[in-house]
């Protein structure tokens, strides 16, 4: 991901982290379907973000998270087990 955006990262965003990659797991050992799970979650976090910053850096972020996707720095994140 971009440096400077880790550099700024909060203390708490390895936890944060680590309390959703939870929630996943409980979603997928409960059956519910992935792209359900995924909606839900990505839903929750623009609210979230709505809440906390103005519309532009909302979409601030939502670029970042799509160049992200463009540059193929997803497909290097440790996954979870897939569904089966």
């Amino acid at each position: 991901m971009n440096q400077e955006f880790d550099a700024d990262a909060p203390e708490d965003l390895s936890y944060a982290g680590s309390v959703v990659d939870k929630a996943i797991e409980y979603m997928i050992e409960q059956k519910i379907n992935p792209i359900s799970a995924a909606s839900a979650l990505l839903g929750g976090a623009l609210g979230l973000l709505s809440r906390n910053l103005d519309d532009h850096a909302v979409a601030q972020v939502l670029r970042q998270a799509l160049a992200s996707v463009e540059a193929g720095e997803l497909r290097d994140l440790p996954s979870l087990p897939r569904r089966s």
